[in-house]
């Protein structure tokens, strides 16, 4: 401290505040001129182990090939088979595709991570990476919710079904539902992109996900991380509102059913859809409102497989398994096919 800032101190004490404020703010401006700003990003990967780097590889490309072709699949037999042009399974195809997206999303730039030893992404393509993700996996957290409102209509109201859930009516919802991811994906990322990178430190992840590029930024993320709770409790809770709040009225219509075939095909569709949505939701609420502690690197990976890998590859299987509609139709296909070769 100089002697004239000291004389300052002793002619009027009021003043010190100020001087030790203005001094960090000297002493800040010091350190950020001695960082470098980064535009190359260093990924963590799923793991350093060089002999754990092949097995994965494999593992992950089958289920990245499972991932495809169980969701082409139902995309396929719901345009083919006219028994399922209904609004259920117009969302379905919509699931579908979204699981499509953003496993690609992720996924290939995994796998190829995995056959080299560096793993670096500039910063560039790492914000477009993320903004795709996290518009998809918005859309599939929104589709989701319609889902539960189509089964509460059809369930709770089936003479009125076709009436209110209209061709124009799912549309619209869908359109809706690509609008609100588009414009809270864009916020986050506006918002990203104000942020500066000097840290040599790897993203803990294998991907672009913002609670491990906030771990890494040096610029004060203050900002993104109350944008996280905030759109997360304003829209997050009115999702899940709409997600498991009709189902109040789905099981207590369903109890009042007397027709054990009819109840038994009402829990069918209702458990696959809700095991789906519960997978989904504990592991993305679990990495993005749990990574702000540090040290827990190994429990976010798992976290994030599970929501970005492992749900849209277990989505196509649980409905699949699930859905007679969809088990008949397969079969039906598959005869179609069998008949054609014989010829």
């Amino acid at each position: 401290m100089s002697k004239d800032m000291c004389q300052l101190r002793l002619v009027n004490p009021g003043i010190t505040t100020n001087l030790d404020k203005i001094h960090e703010w000297r002493q800040y401006q010091s350190e950020m001129e001695n960082q470098t700003i980064v535009y190359m990003l260093s990924l963590a990967g799923l793991s350093d182990l060089p002999h754990l780097q092949l097995p994965l590889f494999l593992v992950f490309l089958l289920i990245y090939l499972i991932t495809l072709t169980g969701n082409l699949l139902i995309l396929l037999l719901i345009f083919t088979d006219s028994h399922l042009h209904t609004p259920m399974y117009f969302f379905l195809g919509t699931l579908a595709s979204m699981d499509l997206c953003s496993s690609s999303v992720t996924v290939p730039r995994m796998l190829f991570d995995l056959l080299r030893d560096t793993r670096f992404i500039s910063l560039p393509a790492c914000i477009t990476q993320f903004y795709f993700f996290i518009f998809f996996a918005l859309s599939e957290v929104s589709v989701l919710a319609v889902m539960s409102y189509d089964r509460y209509i059809a369930i709770c109201h089936p003479l009125h079904y076709m009436q209110i859930m209209s061709w124009k009516v799912c549309v619209v919802l869908v359109l809706i539902v690509f609008v609100f991811s588009a414009v809270c994906s864009l916020v986050h990322t506006l918002f990203l992109t104000k942020l500066t990178f000097c840290r040599s430190e790897a993203l803990q992840s294998f991907f672009c996900d913002l609670p491990q590029l906030l771990q890494i930024s040096c610029s004060d993320t203050f900002i993104n991380v109350l944008l996280i709770f905030l759109l997360g409790i304003m829209f997050g809770l009115g999702i899940l509102t709409v997600t498991f709040l009709p189902y109040i009225a789905i099981l207590t219509t369903i109890l009042k059913i007397s027709s054990k075939h009819t109840r038994s095909k009402a829990f069918s569709t209702c458990s696959s859809h809700l095991t789906v949505v519960f997978i989904f939701y504990t592991t993305i609420l679990f990495n993005y409102f749990h990574s702000s502690v540090n040290g827990h690197f190994t429990e976010d990976k798992v976290s994030s497989v599970f929501y970005t890998i492992l749900v849209p590859f277990l989505n196509p299987l649980i409905y699949s398994l699930r859905n007679q509609e969809l088990k008949i139709s397969l079969r039906k296909t598959l005869q179609r096919l069998q008949i054609k070769k014989l010829q």
